[in-house]
């Protein structure tokens, strides 16, 4: 009913760093592309059991090959995290086949640039995009955190739940409204959750990444999409795009989210509970 693949390799030129990650068991929603799959290598670089957990079964196989050339034992699971029955059978087979699970990375998320109201009638904010946002951007991590915390206090587990958040869910953004509205509720989430299960010594916590590097999911119909609700071209859009407003005047990398999720889901940050990590260059409210 809920397939997975795994495969156990000889750890070989495995990095194990100060992190102290080694054997830990790390669930990553989303992890076949972008933020999500650059979480997984770098987990599994220090030591960690990663399960891929994905939609989409081709992007998140080509990560699990990706995360045998690092060695160690690693899984993919196609997961829908807006479908209760299938996100209670990622957790099932994280603890099943990797041998419980320490850590969740609620990665899992899309973006449709829409406006609120459009007067010409070609890009607003329907129902249908409401609903379809809400559903995987809030619904899925609500369906996750309580699947993977419910696990931890069965098993005893002093976990960690990392909720991907937005720098835009501070700010608000033009164009992305439903998105930064769920991205916010993520900040509420994350400090309401950490309210409710620290007694059992499971840490949740938030990273809020601002703008990142371009990717395959930034893709040249998203890039016109939000530069038309901005009232500029795309090729204005990729010029300014990661430079105005951030201090450090360059766009995050995936890596370097990577690195704060791994840092996050150690114990070198065992005090770190209820709280959001900005991760934006220095980029904020004026």
């Amino acid at each position: 009913m809920h397939g997975f693949k795994i495969r156990s390799l000889r750890v070989r030129d495995m990095n194990i760093s100060w992190l102290n990650l080694e054997d830990k068991v790390a669930v990553v929603t989303g992890g076949g592309s972008g933020v999500g799959r650059a979480c997984c290598l770098e987990l599994a670089r220090n030591g960690a059991r990663v399960c891929v957990a994905d939609i989409m079964q081709q992007n998140g196989e080509a990560v699990l090959k990706e995360l045998e050339s690092i060695g160690g034992m690693h899984s993919f699971v196609k997961t829908d995290v807006t479908s209760l029955e299938s996100v209670i059978g990622m957790a099932s087979a994280a603890n099943e086949q990797l041998g419980g699970l320490d850590i969740l990375v609620n990665n899992a998320g899309i973006n449709i640039p829409a406006l609120l109201v459009d007067p010409a009638g070609k890009q607003e904010l329907t129902e249908q995009i409401w609903d379809r946002t809400a559903s995987i951007n809030q619904k899925g991590a609500f369906l996750c955190a309580q699947a993977a915390i419910r696990s931890m206090i069965q098993t005893g587990t002093h976990g960690v739940v990392i909720n991907m958040a937005s720098e835009s869910g501070l700010e608000g953004s033009a164009g992305q409204s439903i998105y930064a509205a769920t991205k916010a509720a993520l900040y509420s989430l994350t400090r309401s959750w950490a309210k409710e299960v620290g007694t059992h010594g499971i840490r949740v916590v938030g990273l809020a990444p601002g703008i990142l590097e371009v990717t395959g999911l930034r893709t040249e119909a998203y890039e016109e999409a939000l530069a038309y609700t901005r009232g500029t071209t795309a090729e204005a859009l990729r010029k300014d795009y990661g430079k105005s407003g951030i201090p450090l005047g360059r766009p995050g990398t995936l890596q370097e989210v990577a690195n704060a999720v791994c840092f996050l889901a150690s114990e070198r940050a065992s005090y770190a509970h209820g709280t959001i990590l900005n991760l934006s260059g220095g980029k904020s409210r004026a």
